[in-house]
Parts: structure tokens; sequence; C-alpha cells
């Protein structure tokens, strides 16, 4: 049987589109003003992930010449490249974001961050490896051909404010999907995401969906797609995990 078809959703803003790219891609080019150098461009490759309102995450180190230029000047932008695996690049979605990036102590966040990237969890203890947080102003989304737009912040950002409780349960969640329910997540990425290979994990959930990691590939689940809505708690994100389960077993 064929795999389903995502839920259309002809209601989708620019902002909707800009932040789906956003929290689906696990690395991003960081635009910073070269200190000593007259302010030039500087770009760099980061690895991203965000918070639950789509705020992007940087675990940054001291050492890089692209944090001495944040600590100097922390305006910033990140290019998200959605366009991998295109036959023709110039179709596919990009955003660019542009805001402050500044130092964060948040022990949740850094765990999030390290959740997306388990590599990092080498590093992340190292004293001059700090996590970072853009704190977005506008963004520019080129959707394709024609398909251009600047987006401010409150167009682009999630209101995570009343799903609080879900974040608080996140950790929780994904321990729980990972250790007692590996074969769900095998399910996702097959029959829902069409993807190859076992062994998927679960990486995180925030309220627009949750995403999944297997070695070095990435996937997103967005509930919308599926007709799902934005769980508030655990427990309705757990309700809509077991309706997905039965729609991929279903296929």
């Amino acid at each position: 049987m064929a795999r389903p078809t995502p839920t259309d959703n002809t209601t989708e803003t620019p902002g909707d589109t800009a932040r789906r790219l956003v929290r689906s891609c696990d690395r991003a080019v960081l635009g910073t003003a070269l200190t000593g150098a007259e302010g030039w461009p500087y770009a760099s490759l980061v690895l991203l992930a965000t918070d639950h309102a789509a705020r992007p995450l940087l675990l940054l180190s001291d050492l890089a010449d692209h944090t001495k230029n944040l600590k100097a000047d922390p305006r910033a932008s990140l290019l998200i490249d959605g366009t991998a695996g295109l036959d023709e690049p110039l179709t596919g979605a990009r955003v660019t974001l542009q805001g402050h990036v500044t130092p964060l102590a948040d022990d949740a966040l850094l765990a999030r961050y390290v959740a997306h990237h388990p590599s990092a969890a080498f590093y992340a203890g190292f004293k001059d490896f700090n996590l970072y947080r853009m704190n977005v102003e506008r963004a520019h989304l080129v959707a394709g051909f024609g398909r251009i737009h600047w987006i401010e912040a409150d167009e682009l950002l999630f209101d995570a404010a009343p799903h609080a409780a879900l974040a608080a349960a996140e950790a929780e969640i994904v321990a729980h999907m990972n250790e007692d329910h590996a074969d769900a997540l095998d399910l996702y990425a097959a029959k829902l995401l069409g993807l190859d290979g076992t062994g998927w994990r679960m990486t995180g959930i925030d309220p627009e969906g949750i995403d999944i990691r297997s070695g070095g590939a990435v996937a997103r689940l967005d509930f919308a797609a599926f007709g799902e809505n934005a769980p508030s708690d655990a427990e309705r994100a757990r309700a809509a995990l077991v309706r997905l389960v039965k729609r991929a077993r279903a296929t």
C-alpha cells in the first residue's frame, strides 16, 4: 500500500513554511561581522537546534572566530537550506533569519540541543563551549521561483507558552519512546515519512512535531501534516503518537 498523503494545509502562511524549514534542518550557515576586518561578512557552518518557539539554538566555542565576532557584535544571519537532494536546487526552499545571537544559560535547552546532536555530548561540558540562542527579528524566505517573502518575527515564531507542560515533559517523552517504543519510531520513518532503514531514535518533541535521527540522517514528522493538533502536554502528546502509530500500521 502506498504511504499516506499528508493533509493538504492550504492555510499555511509564509511564516509557517519558514518555521517548518527551520525546525527540520540540523545545520545552518552563520553569518557574522569579522572583528578586526572592518566588518567583512564571515560565514561558517554550525549545527542547529531550536527551542519550542522555533528560535535557533547553537553550541559555540569561545575559540571560534564566529563566537568572537558575536561577542563584539551580536547581530547575525542564519541561512537554513532545504534544497539538498533536489535536481534543481533553486526550486527548493531556503530561509535567512536575522537577529541577535546571545549566550543562554538553560540546562533544559542545552539537553535538548545535545539530544538533537548526540556527538555534542562530548564537548557540551567544556568550559569554552556555551549555548547561544538567536532572538529572531525577521526572516527572508525563498520557497522557489517567485515565492519570496520578508517575514516578521511574530509571523515566524510559534507561541509556545500554552504548551509549557509539553516542554517540561519533553526529556521524559523522548526517553520513553526510545527505550520502550523503538518499533513505533521505525514505523513513523518507514510508513509516514517514506524513509529507509531502521534504528530511528526520537531526538525531540515540540507542539508542532517530532524529530528523529538514524546515524547522520535526520527527519521531522509534522503533526499538522497528518491531521494532528498541537499537543499542550504529555498526555495529549501520547494520544497523538498512538494515533500516528495506528495510522502507520494501517498503511
